[in-house]
């Protein structure tokens, strides 16, 4: 439907900004983290998701192509609704989401206003299992340095997260190899394949 709206922002209110596109008000609901980043009376361009139901036509909308990834991801878990995906990207940037699904850290999901345990639970289950299917046939060709993916290491949790933001496997597979995995946590090795990938 939409891609994208680019406009200035006329007006920003809890979980919602109004976009002006030449004269069309265009209210997106979206997270806090992305209303952060806003200011009224500044161009933007924010990436769309519609959800269409027989009584109504709502637009979610993102500062960022990984933050709507994120968000399509969620809302596709049973359970998770629009609402309690802007809950939880509120809580988490998509980097935060990644980590805490690589390493199960449910209590990442939790501090999400509406996200109990159970639900936290479903959805770090969920997404492990759509990461072990994006990654399955990818993982055992992917190398380090040399050395194979293997279940429960450093390299494939990072892999993983890198998964939930959308990274192929032969993105993941080069830019692994550009970072010290030995020196680094799980949650820094994330962040340094981000940084080495943006360049």
């Amino acid at each position: 439907m939409f891609y994208y709206l680019n406009g200035t922002v006329a007006a920003i209110e809890p979980y919602l900004a109004v976009i002006d596109c030449s004269g069309v008000g265009y209210a997106c609901s979206t997270s806090m983290n992305s209303l952060a980043s806003l200011n009224i009376g500044e161009k933007v361009k924010m990436y769309t998701y519609c959800h269409v139901r027989e009584d109504a036509f709502d637009i979610y909308g993102f500062v960022t192509q990984r933050e709507l990834g994120s968000f399509k991801l969620l809302i596709g878990i049973s359970g998770v609704g629009p609402k309690a995906a802007l809950s939880i990207l509120s809580a988490n940037s998509p980097e935060e989401l990644a980590s805490a699904v690589a390493s199960g850290n449910e209590k990442a999901l939790t501090v999400a206003p509406g996200i109990g345990k159970k639900l936290a639970q479903r959805i770090l289950l969920e997404l492990k299992d759509k990461v072990a299917e994006a990654i399955g046939a990818g993982a055992s060709g992917m190398s380090v340095s040399g050395a194979a993916i293997a279940d429960g290491s450093k390299a494939e949790d990072v892999a993983s997260a890198l998964t939930v933001l959308g990274y192929t496997p032969s993105e993941i597979n080069t830019v692994l190899k550009k970072i010290d995995l030995n020196s680094l946590t799980v949650e820094e090795a994330v962040r340094d394949a981000l940084r080495v990938s943006l360049k």
